[in-house]
């Protein structure tokens, strides 16, 4: 059984006033970490050009730009939750903002594809100390009944984020070189982290009980081993693959001997108690499934306007403006649509409006009308706001208030490791579907190369010359049906989630005036 936060007030009256302005400090670091994959995705395909325009990327070192961000994020964020729990969370979110702000200036400056990697990864383990840190701080700067409402606005934050991220990339790429992308993070940083010493108080768990080393290797050897595994095979297009299989194979054998590991423990990094608490995994496992979906969409989405519809990064950006604004609208207001009808139905709505819109994608074409495309995004804005508010809450209070950073982390180990698993799976599908249809329009010579992506057939063809005309219909052609193939399947992995929460989240609770309503009709009688 877990136990709930306590009801009373906890919270010290010069917290208690300030706590806006706190939950406005704790968005803008929020803002910077989410901001910064999104920027990435409108300034892929500027870093696949050439030097001196780009870096001259190749596919393969586009993905792991992304991934290396991936890896190392998902990997420590786990740990630290547990690290904010025990050290206090403002030290952690000072820490890793500064660690996020020294990766976003040194990958600013990178001079190889290899450089870019590396110091991404430097970005990942500074935002893997932030994200959980600003939701367990929210958690002990807010009372129980402004929860809801607080995480609400967080949640909304992520939407600001997604919105702001393609406009801001757009914009600095129609400007300046491709660096600009990420060396905007560095002023955010230094506003963040004056902003939080003056605002933002420290807080931890009060009986944390020992580290737990083993426990913390075990949790993070796994999950690495387990993203490296996915994004492996996602990059190879084949997850039969001997050396992908074993990666992903060892990545779960750790994961289970850290379970095993924490249930004989004395002093554990986690309770695994908690997820006998069927609405506490529920509400996990639903929010890995709607980034598992969403990512990988996102990630197919961009090469749809930009190489398909040919529209600019600043266009995409501003294109992909309805889906953020739908959560930046809704996610705030989800819990008044949660207490008229109960998580249940609002997160199981939220899941099949999401299923819809991926289906949706499938009857895209490259002379589809754009505003249906705008129609799409802005109705899985809305979905998200109705799936994040909601099971964002019932795992933040599920737990007590001391362990609010293993909350957070946990919540967000599962969609940071679900987002992987969608832009790898979603992204392998996208691939072999892509090569498949290309193949045998491309010269045996070129079809591994020219093969890959869309990206890859267009460069191939514009070194070709008039001659590579030709092969620029049948390369959109290729990607349109790859892309119907892969959003179909991204809507099935949204329809399992929609099942998970209708089975396992709760209903409405009864409100005041149902208990009162048998007493009247009693009275009459």
């Amino acid at each position: 059984m877990t136990t709930p936060a306590d009801t009373a007030p906890r919270i010290p009256e010069a917290v208690h006033r300030r706590r806006w302005a706190i939950l406005g400090v704790l968005m803008l670091s929020l803002l910077i970490v989410v901001l910064d994959n999104s920027i990435l995705n409108v300034a892929i395909k500027t870093i696949s050009t050439p030097a001196p325009t780009g870096l001259g990327a190749t596919q393969s070192e586009l993905e792991w730009a992304i991934n290396a961000y991936t890896l190392v994020f998902a990997g420590l964020l786990f740990t630290a939750g547990l690290l904010g729990d025990r050290l206090g969370r403002k030290k952690v979110l000072l820490g890793g903002l500064l660690v996020f702000g020294i990766g976003s200036a040194l990958a600013a400056s990178s001079g190889s594809p290899v450089e870019l990697i590396s110091y991404r990864a430097v970005m990942g383990f500074g935002a893997a100390f932030v994200m959980p840190a600003t939701l367990a701080v929210l958690m002990n700067v807010f009372e129980r009944d402004e929860q809801p409402k607080a995480i609400g606005l967080w949640a909304g934050g992520v939407g600001l984020a997604i919105a702001i991220g393609p406009i801001t990339g757009g914009v600095l790429l129609d400007h300046f070189w491709w660096g600009s992308v990420f060396l905007v993070n560095v002023p955010i940083v230094i506003v963040a982290l004056g902003l939080m010493i003056w605002l933002v108080p420290d807080s931890r768990d009060p009986k944390p009980g020992r580290i737990d080393p083993v426990g913390v290797v075990l949790s993070v050897v796994g999950l690495v081993l387990l993203v490296y595994g996915i994004i492996k095979g996602g990059q190879l297009a084949d997850f039969t693959d001997p050396a992908v299989l074993a990666t992903i194979g060892a990545g779960l054998a750790v994961l289970v001997g850290f379970v095993v590991h924490e249930k004989r423990s004395d002093h554990p990094s986690i309770d695994i108690g908690y997820f006998r608490n069927k609405v506490f995994s529920a509400a996990i496992s639903a929010l890995g499934l709607v980034f598992f979906a969403l990512m990988g969409v996102t990630f197919f989405s961009v090469f749809y306007t930009q190489s398909v519809r040919g529209y600019s990064p600043l266009q995409t950006g501003l294109l992909m403006l309805p889906l953020a604004v739908a959560q930046l609208v809704f996610a705030p207001r989800a819990r008044l649509v949660v207490n008229r009808f109960g998580n249940k139905a609002t997160t199981t709505g939220g899941m099949l409006l999401i299923a819809a819109m991926l289906a949706s994608f499938a009857l895209l074409e490259a002379d589809t009308p754009i505003w249906i495309l705008e129609v799409i995004f802005f109705l899985m804005g809305t979905g998200m706001a109705h799936i994040m508010t909601p099971t964002s809450v019932v795992i933040m209070q599920a737990l007590p208030r001391e362990k609010a950073g293993s909350a957070s982390a946990l919540s967000n180990t599962f969609r940071q490791v679900g987002g992987a698993l969608g832009i790898a799976v979603l992204g392998s599908v996208l691939s072999a579907a892509y090569r498949s249809g290309i193949e045998d329009k491309l010269p045996v010579a070129a079809r591994d190369t020219a093969g890959e992506s869309i990206e890859a057939t267009l460069g191939f063809a514009a070194k070709l010359g008039p001659k590579g005309e030709a092969l620029v219909g049948p390369a959109n052609d290729a990607f349109l049906h790859a892309m119907h193939v892969t959003a179909l399947c991204g809507a099935g992995v949204a329809v399992v989630g929609a099942l998970v929460v209708y089975l396992f989240l709760p209903g409405r609770a009864p409100t005041r005036a149902d208990k009162e309503e048998p007493d009247l009709v009693a009275a009459d009688h």
